[in-house]
């Protein structure tokens, strides 16, 4: 099941800062130039950093689709503080993408 425009279109209002980026029916989504996560079946997803870890102790590790890592399962959506400095840490802790050959 592909995620809608609806739910992804939600989750970039509740932060600043975030963009997404459409790839075969989901969204990976960005955070100061950074892969933070992604929406997968109209979940959202983030990768499972340390701080991530420690502001979400209880969240479940899922798949975001068959062969992939596990990534933290963001349930509490409403919470745009909490949202806003869970992608801001996240984005921290990431090292900055290798730029491709031209």
């Amino acid at each position: 099941m592909a995620s809608s425009k609806e739910y992804v279109d939600f989750i970039l209002e509740q932060c600043e800062g975030l963009s997404a980026r459409a790839m075969m029916g989901e969204y990976v989504l960005y955070c100061g130039g950074k892969v933070i996560g992604g929406v997968y079946d109209n979940r959202l997803l983030v990768k499972p950093t340390p701080s991530a870890k420690r502001l979400m102790p209880n969240a479940p590790m899922e798949l975001p689709y068959e062969g992939a890592k596990e990534m933290l399962l963001v349930e509490n959506m409403e919470d745009k503080a909490f949202l806003q400095s869970l992608f801001a840490v996240i984005a921290e802790e990431l090292p900055m993408p290798k730029r491709g050959r031209k």
